[in-house]
C-alpha cells in the first residue's frame, strides 16, 4: 500500500525469512561463518539458540543456501515427529522411498549415507524448533550421529531452538547428547545501533534511496518495544510506515510507532541482561580461522540469563569479539601483570594454542564457570611456543587446587590439549614467557 509513496519496489519488512534480506550485523555474519566452517570440517552436534523471532529460521535458510555443493542438507521443521517419521523424512529428502520398520529404515539410511560418503558427499540435518522435541526423540537424533565409517561421521546435526532447549539439554537423561554438542551459538537481540543498521539495510534491498526514514529517537523506542528481535522489528517498522502513509507524511514520529505497537499488540517487554555463552569449541575450529576472519568467535557474545532483565536500550554493551589482534593485546597485558605479580601466585592453565587465531577460538568457548580473570600468555608450553589460556589468580597452591577441582567437567582446553588442566606459578611462567613483538 505504501510502496510507491516511499519509493520502494517491494515490502521491506515482511516476516517471511527471505535470504535476500539477510542481515550480517549483530554478529549474524560471524555466526554464519562459524556454522559453515564447523559443518565443513567438524563432527558432533551443533546447537543454535535464540529467542522467538530472533532470526533462527533466516539463519538456517542462509546457511543451507551457502553450503558447498558437496554437502546435502535435510530440513526437519516439525518437532512432533517420532523416530520412525524422522527416518522417513530424512530418507525422503535423500531421494529414497522409506521402507517399513525402524530397523529397516536405519539400515536403509546407513546404506544411503555410505553411498554419498563414497561419492565424496556429506549430509547435515537442520532441526528447527528443537526445544519442542521430546527427550526420547532428541536421544534418537543423537543415536543417528553414531552412523559412521572407521574415520568419518556420516551424518551431522544442527539444532535450532529457543532458550528452552537448554533446559531440555540439562536433563540428565540426555547427558550423552549434551556431551556430543561441539559448538554452541546464541543469536542475541540487536542493540540500538544494530536496529538502525538493520532498518537501513532492509530498506535499501527494497529499493529505498532517500534519507533515513527512522529518526534516532524512534529507533530507541522501537528497540525497546521490539526487545531487539528481528520479527518484532519487522512488524513494528511495517506498521509504522503504514501509519505514516495513512497520515500522508514522510516524517515518521513516535505517534506512528505507538499506533503500530497498539495495532500489532506488541507487549512492552524488557530485554534480558547478557550472559556468557559457552560450549566446547573443538580444536578443529582453529584451523582456517584466520582465512575466515571472525569465524567461530560469535560464541564470545553475551546471552541473556533467564532471571535477569534490563531495559532494551543501546546502553547494553556487548563484549568485543576476540580476534588474533585482541589475543596479542591480551598477551601483552599478561606480560605486564606477570612482571608485577607475586612469584608465588598460582593460575590454572586450561588450554594452549599454536597460534593467536586458535587461542581466540578457545577463548570464545570458555565455560562461564571458568575462574576469572582469564589471561593469555605467549611462551613455551611443553617445550614448544604456544598461546596459553590461563584462568584465575590464587595466592597459594591450596586455593588454586580447590578451584582446579571445581572446574567444569569439560572445557575447550581439555580437548585442545588432550590432557587435564594444571597449575602454574608466576615464577615459572616468567621463565617460559616469550616476547610478543
Amino acid at each position: 500500500m505504501y510502496l510507491d509513496y516511499f519509493g520502494l519496489k517491494e515490502a521491506p519488512f515482511r516476516i517471511t525469512p527471505n535470504t535476500d534480506y539477510w542481515y550480517a550485523g549483530g554478529q549474524r555474519g560471524e555466526i554464519l561463518a562459524a556454522l559453515l566452517y564447523a559443518i565443513a570440517h567438524g563432527e558432533g552436534i551443533i546447537k543454535v539458540v535464540g529467542e522467538v523471532g530472533s532470526g533462527k529460521t533466516m539463519l538456517c535458510r542462509k546457511l543451507a543456501a551457502q553450503l558447498p555443493d558437496t554437502i546435502d542438507s535435510i530440513y526437519l521443521g516439525n518437532p512432533s515427529l517420532d523416530p520412525d517419521d524422522m527416518l522417513a523424512a530424512i530418507l525422503a529428502d535423500l531421494g529414497e522411498s522409506p521402507t517399513t520398520g525402524r530397523q529397516a529404515r536405519l539400515a536403509q539410511l546407513n546404506a544411503a549415507l555410505l553411498a554419498r560418503h563414497e561419492a565424496g558427499r556429506r549430509v547435515v540435518v537442520f532441526v528447527e524448533e528443537a526445544q519442542g522435541i521430546a527427550l526420547d526423540n532428541l536421544e534418537f537424533l543423537r543415536l543417528l550421529t553414531n552412523l559412521e565409517t572407521a574415520t568419518d561421521k556420516l551424518l551431522q546435526i544442527v539444532l535450532f531452538g529457543q532458550p528452552e532447549l537448554d533446559t531440555q539439554l540439562a536433563n540428565p537423561r540426555i547427558r550423552q547428547l549434551r556431551d556430543r554438542i561441539t559448538l554452541s551459538l546464541y543469536l542475541s537481540p540487536l542493540n540500538e545501533s544494530e536496529v538502525a543498521d538493520y532498518l537501513r539495510a532492509r530498506l535499501a534491498v527494497a529499493g529505498y534511496r532517500g534519507p533515513d526514514l527512522f529518526p534516532a529517537a524512534l529507533i530507541t523506542r522501537l528497540t525497546h518495544l521490539s526487545a531487539g528481535l528481528s520479527r518484532r522489528i519487522n512488524v513494528l517498522a511495517d506498521k509504522t510506515l503504514l501509519a505514516a502513509y495513512a497520515a500522508q507524511t514522510h516524517t515518521l514520529t513516535p505517534a506512528h510507532l505507538d499506533a503500530a505497537a497498539g495495532d500489532a499488540e506488541i507487549p512492552q517487554t524488557r530485554r534480558a541482561a547478557p550472559r556468557r555463552l559457552s560450549k566446547r569449541c573443538r580444536a578443529w575450529l582453529s584451523a582456517g580461522v584466520a582465512a575466515l576472519g571472525l569465524l567461530g568467535w560469535a560464541a564470545w557474545q553475551a546471552r541473556p540469563q533467564p532471571s535477569a532483565t534490563v531495559p532494551a536500550v543501546a546502553a547494553i554493551p556487548r563484549p568485543a569479539l576476540p580476534d588474533a589482534a585482541g589475543v596479542l593485546d591480551e598477551a601483552r597485558r599478561t606480560r605486564q601483570w606477570l612482571a608485577a605479580a607475586a612469584p608465588g601466585t598460582h593460575v590454572i592453565q586450561i588450554a594452549a594454542a599454536k597460534d593467536a587465531a586458535q587461542a581466540a577460538v578457545l577463548l570464545a568457548g570458555l565455560d562461564p564457570a571458568t575462574p576469572r580473570p582469564v589471561r593469555v600468555l605467549y611462551g613455551r608450553s611443553r617445550g614448544a611456543p604456544a598461546w596459553m589460556i590461563l584462568a584465575g589468580e590464587f595466592p597459594d597452591r591450596d586455593a588454586a587446587t580447590t578451584a582446579l577441582r571445581g572446574l567444569p567437567a569439560t572445557t575447550p582446553g581439555v580437548e585442545a590439549l588432550r590432557s587435564a588442566p594444571f597449575l602454574r606459578t608466576v615464577r615459572k611462567m616468567r621463565a617460559v614467557a616469550l616476547p610478543t613483538g
